[in-house]
């Protein structure tokens, strides 16, 4: 609870954030007529749009389960990340549409130093806050979050590349390059929409947790499940910040159900040490049904001994 109340705080500072740094942006285009300043402001309009969806979809994923949705709502978030990455791409297509007049009838561009200071400084705030969104989203599992980050950093690499275009636009007198650098920014905001759209779809389709995560619940499962014969059909997936595991664990046919609840217990709490928060599910069997799916063995009391 305390992790998704800092979520959403976080989720809910991003909507002002945004705002600012969006108009910082379009006061450096607007006393400059820069085409690449207004892509960069254009872009920055999107993060607007995608903190208040981010900030909505952080507080509806940590609704509890219901009836309706026993599993929680967590997925709510990639739904959130899909939608920010269509809008990057919509963004990305607004650019190019003001860009490609402005390459067949270029003009130089007034009060350049200021309108870059102004831009410059738009771009540390950004920098800043897309380091604390993808560190807050990797450390709370919020997909929301990190694809936030994700998009406020590509915002920035997009920042440093205008600044340096202008800069040799000034220096070398080719105003052409200041619409050039527009498309070229279009072009890196699609790649961008297009892996925020990827990975979140990915975890819609419900993926595998990381490798090592796996190694770790393997490890708990092997040294915790004394009495047991072996584990198999071992399943992971994450949704949002909720990770579920799902494995059949094989008994003794002749095992008393107490017995094999307390090692269901050992090795729930095993699992949870390596991944807080974790929801199981096991499928307690005896030794004459047929393993298949993945498989884990379990250490023997005397081999797990020091």
């Amino acid at each position: 609870m305390e992790n998704s109340d800092r979520v959403k705080r976080l989720a809910l500072w991003g909507i002002p954030l945004s705002l600012g740094v969006m108009g910082l942006k379009l006061v450096a285009w607007w006393v400059t007529g820069s085409v690449a300043l207004l892509s960069d402001g254009m872009e920055s309009s999107v993060n607007v749009i995608a903190a208040i969806v981010a900030f909505a979809a952080v507080s509806y994923a940590a609704r509890p389960a219901d009836k309706t949705h026993p599993f929680g709502h967590h997925k709510a978030e990639y739904l959130s990340a899909v939608l920010e990455g269509v809008l990057i791409v919509v963004a990305a297509l607004l650019i190019v549409k003001e860009a490609l007049p402005a390459v067949l009838a270029p003009a130089p561009m007034e009060a350049p130093a200021l309108g870059l200071a102004i831009n410059f400084a738009a771009g540390v705030i950004n920098a800043v806050w897309a380091y604390v969104l993808i560190r807050a989203g990797r450390r709370y599992r919020s997909p929301a979050l990190a694809a936030d980050g994700q998009h406020i950093l590509s915002d920035v690499v997009t920042s440093i590349g205008v600044l340096v275009g202008l800069v040799l636009a000034i220096l070398t007198g080719y105003a052409v390059l200041d619409p050039l650098l527009a498309v070229l920014v279009a072009l890196h905001i699609l790649y961008q929409g297009w892996k925020v759209i990827a990975h979140s779809v990915d975890g819609l389709m419900d993926h595998a947790i990381a490798p090592e995560e796996v190694d770790a619940i393997k490890a708990a499962i092997a040294t915790h499940g004394n009495g047991s014969l072996g584990v198999h059909d071992l399943k992971t997936r994450r949704a949002g910040s909720a990770t579920f595991v799902d494995f059949h664990l094989v008994v003794p046919a002749r095992m008393p159900v107490g017995e094999a609840h307390e090692i269901c217990d050992r090795m729930e709490d095993a699992i949870r040490a390596a991944q807080p928060g974790a929801q199981i599910a096991i499928h307690v069997e005896p030794e004459t049904e047929k393993a298949h799916g993945e498989r884990v063995r379990v250490t023997p009391a005397t081999e797990a001994a020091p």
